[in-house]
């Protein structure tokens, strides 16, 4: 392992680019808005909604700042959530690792320009549209350089079994998604979820800290691969119903679940996200538990339809998994809001 050069810790990078007194003041009334649908003060849907990944700041800031406009039609009945995702994991390691590791994804990986691009292109989406955004904690270590600035933290299929990660979520002021693993266990998330809302101490970024626990931690619904390597969905009604009941054994704080529907819950079929969240939305008009347990949806969204190779310039267009052009996409979020 080869030491290539010190980077900046999060402290000297948020000194670079702070967050005004006005914007901070924004984030505290954003975050109280979020965490009443978490706790059920609030019966506003939530839309966890944007790229598969943030690899563009222009498409990016372009896209959210048409969510803003939708957010206005819609803001009775849904509160919208940017997916600003900066951290990608790949199945082999290999490809895109996204923005925080190159900034432009036509050229080599540059981390110390990767952190200052994930910092600024997080404080416009913010600062310019009102709304702030979700990322995934991919790293655990790399969380603080965004913590001041995220109001959804999501950690992924592939993280949710490890330590570090349900012990640092434990800590964050923000509400987490757990991810079902890829194996599709609930057993598995259900502890992540036990940890997040759990006090602990551990040794974080040289520190040895304290966490107060998080009783906003939550699960997220993703589908499953089984032994044949196929995708699995588990957003059906009986899948709702189960993890009801994983809910109610466990005693845990604000019993919640939001749902991703793409994934292997569409088989990375984008365009079934459509179908997917309408039966959702009809799983919680039919079963008020069910309504009480699901609030939200996670949908990747970008300007167009599909996905394309890094280096073929299609604008705003996914490099990494499909995702629902911006027409569908608006047409699907003023849907949803029509049945509520």
């Amino acid at each position: 392992m080869n030491f290539i050069r010190k980077l900046p810790i999060p402290l000297e990078i948020k000194e670079r680019y702070p967050l005004s007194e006005e914007l901070i003041a924004k984030k505290q009334k954003y975050d109280q808005e979020v965490a009443a649908v978490f706790s059920g003060e609030s019966d506003k849907f939530l839309l966890i909604i944007g790229p598969c990944s943030a690899d563009n700041e222009e498409s990016v800031m372009d896209y959210t700042l048409r969510l803003a406009d939708l957010q206005k039609e819609v803001c009775d009945k849904i509160l919208i959530i940017p997916r600003v995702y900066t951290n990608k994991p790949r199945t082999t390691g290999d490809g895109y690792k996204g923005m925080v590791h190159q900034p432009d994804p036509t050229h080599e990986t540059d981390m110390l320009e990767g952190l200052i691009a994930i910092r600024r292109l997080h404080t416009r989406v913010a600062s310019e549209t009102g709304m702030f955004p979700a990322d995934e904690m991919l790293y655990p270590e790399n969380f603080r350089y965004l913590s001041d600035i995220l109001s959804y933290v999501a950690v992924g299929a592939r993280s949710v079994e490890n330590q570090q990660h349900r012990l640092v979520a434990s800590g964050i002021p923000v509400p987490v998604g757990m991810k079902n693993p890829t194996s599709g266990d609930l057993s598995v998330m259900m502890n992540s979820v036990m940890a997040g809302q759990h006090q602990h101490m551990f040794l974080y970024r040289g520190w040895e800290v304290k966490s107060e626990g998080n009783p906003l931690t939550h699960s997220i619904l993703r589908g499953y691969v089984n032994k044949h390597g196929q995708s699995m969905p588990n957003y059906h009604y009986e899948d709702l119903r189960t993890l009801y009941e994983l809910y109610l054994k466990k005693e845990l704080a604000n019993p919640a679940v939001i749902v991703d529907t793409n994934h292997s819950n569409s088989g990375k079929k984008y365009l079934e996200q459509i179908r997917i969240a309408n039966e959702v939305l009809h799983s919680r008009r039919y079963d008020p538990n069910v309504k009480s347990l699901v609030k939200g949806l996670m949908i990747e969204s970008y300007i167009e339809d599909g996905a394309q190779k890094i280096g073929e310039g299609r604008y705003g267009c996914s490099i990494t998994d499909p995702c629902l052009g911006w027409e569908k996409s608006k047409k699907l979020v003023l849907e949803i809001a029509d049945k509520l």
